[in-house]
């Protein structure tokens, strides 16, 4: 008789954790918080995941006013604008009168990564505040 080995709590965690996927709000590596949608029966069900509690309480809570809707929210607005300013401040080193053509790719990147990167605090700092922090 063969011997069963028995599934460990990681071996489970592995079994259904996303790896390398990223926050649907902030775009950090996820941590094991989850989102599907509860209205759909059939597998497999749409799903997002999340970096933190917030970060899922955002989501959930701007899924349920209108998930369906493409255009921005209110939030990804304001994180838009705090974004726009950490790529200015970049521009200022580059310079203003730079064409867009004449940028090396180091620049084009360090514009790219400065907007994600701004874009992702804001939504984070956002979600932080509009979530009432866990009392554990």
């Amino acid at each position: 008789m063969a011997s069963v080995i028995p599934i460990t709590a990681e071996d489970r965690r592995r079994l259904w954790h996303p790896r390398g996927t990223l926050c649907a709000v902030c775009r950090q590596p996820t941590r094991g918080f989850g989102w599907f949608d509860p209205h759909r029966s059939k597998q497999p069900r749409p799903s997002v995941w999340f970096c933190s509690m917030p970060c899922q309480s955002f989501w959930t809570r701007l899924a349920r006013e209108r998930f369906a809707m493409v255009d921005l929210t209110e939030e990804e607005r304001a994180a838009i604008t705090a974004s726009m300013k950490r790529v200015a401040l970049l521009m200022d080193e580059i310079g203003w009168a730079t064409p867009l053509a004449d940028l090396t790719e180091a620049q084009v990147r360090a514009l790219i990564e400065e907007a994600v990167e701004g874009f992702r605090e804001a939504m984070s700092d956002i979600a932080r505040a509009q979530t009432p922090e866990v009392p554990f």
